[in-house]
């Protein structure tokens, strides 16, 4: 991929930023970051794909480019139009830092777009090995409070990274319940997961893992639960970070009501839907489990992974844990040191169980 280019326009209506340098300082960090170079500009003098910033409600004319990365920095609906890959929307001046990493991903990590069922949040990115299987398979489960601004995006780092490593990557993007419904969400991540028994290339479904970030963990752990003894069953699940006790998280007010903004009601007007889905009620998953925590993380994110760790030691499933330093983000950070122990630690289970069979 020597010839790809690694300049990246972002093309911004005049006025959309309320202090241009601000806007640019943020941009060229991000660049650097990712080892590119880039301008705001008004108009882009190539054809690779933009980042377009066009103020809200404001349409795109993406003929000038192979495709856009539209960014809106208040919450909106989302702009389907043809040539607009992905719309980052309700992330502030940081939708920008997005979307510089989404291209680079994009153009230097490709992966493969697959949907399965009609709807466009319901599709996957798969990303196999370039080398010889089969390959282990990590289903990755965004976070984000289950709420509409937050995307698939949010793995692609630890998506390139595992398959660099020899997994097959199964990146889900689902509907989220503050605009489809909490048991919509739901069954989309079931649809996403059963979906792997059609996914193109060589892969070892019985050696699937699935991780879970922030409210992804708890779709993580739930799934795992509601997949048990059942055809497809993972062979581990990872949370990373998780909200893995719904009515405490109810209870401290997670991301600002995030949890009964999800579900709909406060734990007492919904008890049956917080214990079907809350992975500490389910316990046990049938399931081995792996619990991660980062120890700078919010504090009631790290007291629910230790107290749920507690419950499932006390019990028949196989269950590790693993703290370290770091934020919320360590965990799917490749860059950090958490994250390597939690690979080989997978590694392990994953890898390792399998050398051992093959003895």
């Amino acid at each position: 991929m020597t010839d790809v280019s690694r300049h990246i326009h972002i093309v911004a209506a005049p006025g959309v930023f309320a202090d241009l340098a601000t806007a640019e300082e943020l941009a060229n960090r991000a660049l650097a970051a990712r080892g590119l170079t880039g301008d705001i500009v008004d108009a882009a003098t190539s054809s690779d794909e933009a980042i377009v910033v066009p103020g809200d409600g404001i349409p795109i004319d993406t003929s000038p480019y192979s495709s856009a990365v539209r960014v809106d920095l208040g919450q909106c609906t989302p702009d389907r139009s043809p040539g607009i890959r992905t719309h980052i929307r309700g992330r502030g001046l940081d939708g920008l830092r997005f979307a510089i990493d989404s291209v680079y991903f994009h153009r230097f990590h490709p992966g493969t777009i697959l949907s399965y069922g009609d709807h466009p949040e319901q599709r996957v990115e798969l990303r196999v090995p370039e080398s010889d299987g089969p390959f282990p398979v990590a289903v990755l489960i965004h976070g984000g409070y289950w709420r509409s601004r937050w995307e698939f995006d949010l793995m692609d780092a630890m998506a390139v990274d595992l398959t660099a490593r020899g997994y097959a990557t199964w990146n889900i993007e689902y509907r989220r319940p503050d605009e489809h419904g909490w048991d919509t969400m739901t069954g989309d991540v079931a649809a996403a997961l059963a979906a792997l028994n059609t996914a193109p290339g060589d892969l070892d479904l019985s050696r699937t893992v699935l991780f879970g970030h922030s409210a992804g963990g708890q779709l993580a752990l739930q799934l795992a639960a509601d997949s048990a003894g059942k055809p497809g069953t993972p062979a581990l699940a990872v949370s990373l970070a998780g909200v893995l006790d719904l009515r405490v998280g109810d209870e401290r007010w997670l991301g600002e009501g995030a949890v009964s903004n999800a579900i709909g009601a406060r734990f007492a007007g919904a008890q049956e839907t917080y214990e079907k889905s809350s992975p500490i009620s389910r316990l046990p998953l049938g399931v081995p489990q792996l619990v991660v925590s980062a120890l700078d993380d919010d504090p009631n994110l790290l007291e629910i992974s230790r107290a749920y760790y507690a419950a499932a030691s006390a019990g028949p499933d196989s269950v590790a844990s693993i703290e370290g330093p770091g934020g919320h983000f360590a965990v799917i950070d490749p860059a950090s040191e958490i994250f390597q122990d939690i690979v080989r630690e997978v590694d392990a289970r994953i890898r390792g169980t399998r050398d051992h069979a093959s003895e």
